[in-house]
């Protein structure tokens, strides 16, 4: 039974690796990373700074999913973050996938 519980956790462990390879090449597919990076800021803030301000914010997801299409000015400086070309899912999962960063 051990070995079976191993197994689940394992897979679930490379479906989640899976996932987050998948997200973060769809930032580099969309050109979020031209403006930002994991863990610096260039001229956006960095994706790991994003995740830490919204942590433990519940409407997180839904919110940066907004700003993401939308476009942004004024929470992170005064350099606007244009609207960027990408489905409502797309903004989900890339939403997703920042506030995952640590």
């Amino acid at each position: 039974m051990k070995a079976v519980y191993i197994a689940m956790m394992a897979a679930a462990g490379v479906v989640m690796a899976g996932q987050a390879q998948a997200d973060e090449a769809l930032a580099k597919a969309k050109n979020c990373m031209s403006c930002h990076a994991v863990d610096k800021k260039l001229v956006g803030p960095a994706y790991k700074d994003v995740a830490a301000k919204y942590k433990g914010d519940g409407k997180a997801a839904a919110t940066l999913a907004a700003k993401i299409k939308a476009g942004g000015k004024g929470v992170w400086g005064e350099i606007p973050m244009p609207p960027n070309n990408v489905s409502d899912d797309e903004a989900k999962k890339l939403a997703t996938w920042v506030l995952s960063q640590k």
